[in-house]
């Protein structure tokens, strides 16, 4: 099977075809997200036996890998209740068996690896790069080995601790970490290095590549699929903020399918306090996005609890960034502190029933904090993105061992 689609630059509205894995439009001088548009418009879904390959209508993929989960969305009763709305719906990636969730790594990152791997030309014979602040790690680590594909991991070294897996990892997975006490972005430009050896590396791409995007996108045709429109809200924790441009993109496709309603759906993704470049930035009101220090970055990516989400220099300002999706859905950014995304994993676990991990810890605190501002309607049909659960649960269930990088870590960590 191969998905048939072209490319479109978000500033120029160029179209092209894609020539294998590309991250830009190669006839563009100027910064700018691209994105797929796909041939089929209207989404054949009803193949529930394909795993997130259910989707793949609206994914880039030239094959489908084994082992694949979709998101999984329910109603929410206990949450709901608590909170006094009436149109609560919960769109679950993790491992929550009793719901028909089966995500082995327990985060949404799955749905971005099983993307982007599937995507990768049948030719290509390099190692894939990664830079990841721990779960994306997890999971394209997880795939790739199922799969037999090269990948080289770059992790700090101090979210180690996110790198473990119930079965024993093939060689084709490796592992380098930047050293004690760096960021997500010193990971980032450690990975960059060996991209400059193109004979035997290619990178990634993270929010660039429209495989990663539209993986992530799957979280809201599950919603909207199982819901039978496109909800009013979206709340999400952000990173980089590429899980909310993958949700209006998603939005849009299923605007033009013309079976889902023509919503434009409201995002409100959320930081976690103090760790706050892309809620900053909106608040100052312009595209611009003022780039933290490393020493900030770092000292603040110490403090905060979910630590996936620091990342120093995310895809807000380029054309079919964050900024653009914010403006176009009349969204905006919110932030949870520790305390706030605390309680809500406690409350969240207490109500519905399962652990969930802390970047989702901040959504549910988003989620609580507008509602009781005011500021979200009691009747509105609200999507709460539930990025990973179920780690306590499947670590119940299973033993697990935890990934080590190779020995050149130490060499390359000056």
């Amino acid at each position: 099977m191969s998905t048939e689609y072209i490319l479109k630059n978000c500033a120029t509205g160029r179209l092209f075809e894609d020539t294998g894995w590309l991250l830009s439009d190669p006839l563009c001088q100027h910064p700018s997200l691209i994105r797929a548009v796909y041939k089929k418009k209207q989404l054949d879904y009803d193949r529930d036996d394909k795993g997130l390959y259910r989707f793949a209508d609206w994914m880039p993929v030239r094959k489908m890998l084994k082992g694949s989960a979709a998101p999984v969305t329910y109603k929410s009763e206990a949450l709901a209740g608590y909170l006094g709305l009436k149109n609560l719906y919960v769109t679950f990636s993790g491992y929550w068996p009793q719901i028909g969730a089966f995500m082995q790594t327990c985060s949404f990152k799955e749905t971005e690896a099983y993307s982007v791997c599937a995507h990768i030309p049948e030719s290509e014979k390099r190692t894939m790069i990664v830079a990841s602040a721990g779960n994306t790690a997890r999971s394209f680590a997880r795939v790739c080995s199922q799969n037999k594909i090269p990948i080289l991991l770059f992790v700090p070294y101090d979210n180690l601790d996110t790198l473990w897996f119930e079965d024993e990892l093939d060689p084709c997975v490796k592992l380098i970490c930047s050293p004690p006490g760096s960021d997500y972005y010193d990971a980032i430009e450690m990975s960059m290095r060996f991209c400059e050896d193109k004979e035997h590396y290619y990178a990634e791409g993270g929010a660039k590549n429209i495989a990663r995007r539209d993986g992530m996108g799957t979280t809201v045709l599950s919603a909207a699929t199982f819901i039978g429109r496109i909800p009013d809200y979206y709340f999400q924790a952000v990173g980089s903020g590429t899980g909310a441009i993958a949700a209006w993109e998603a939005n849009k496709r299923l605007i033009e399918d013309g079976r889902f309603g023509n919503t434009v759906m409201r995002l409100i993704p959320s930081q976690n306090a103090p760790f706050l470049p892309l809620y900053e930035a909106w608040q100052s009101k312009g595209r611009e996005l003022k780039i933290m220090s490393a020493e900030e970055a770092r000292e603040k990516t110490g403090i905060i609890h979910s630590k996936v989400l620091a990342n120093r220099r995310p895809p807000y300002s380029i054309p079919g960034g964050l900024y653009d999706a914010l403006v176009d859905t009349g969204g905006f950014m919110d932030f949870a502190t520790n305390d706030e995304l605390e309680r809500a994993k406690s409350l969240f676990e207490e109500l519905e029933g399962i652990d969930i991990d802390p970047a989702a810890g901040v959504a549910t605190a988003s989620l609580i904090k507008n509602v009781k501002a005011g500021k979200v309607h009691p009747d509105a049909v609200i999507m709460l993105n539930i990025t990973g659960g179920g780690e306590k649960l499947f670590k119940k269930e299973h033993s697990v061992k935890y990934m080590k990088p190779m020995e050149e870590a130490t060499l390359l960590s000056a």
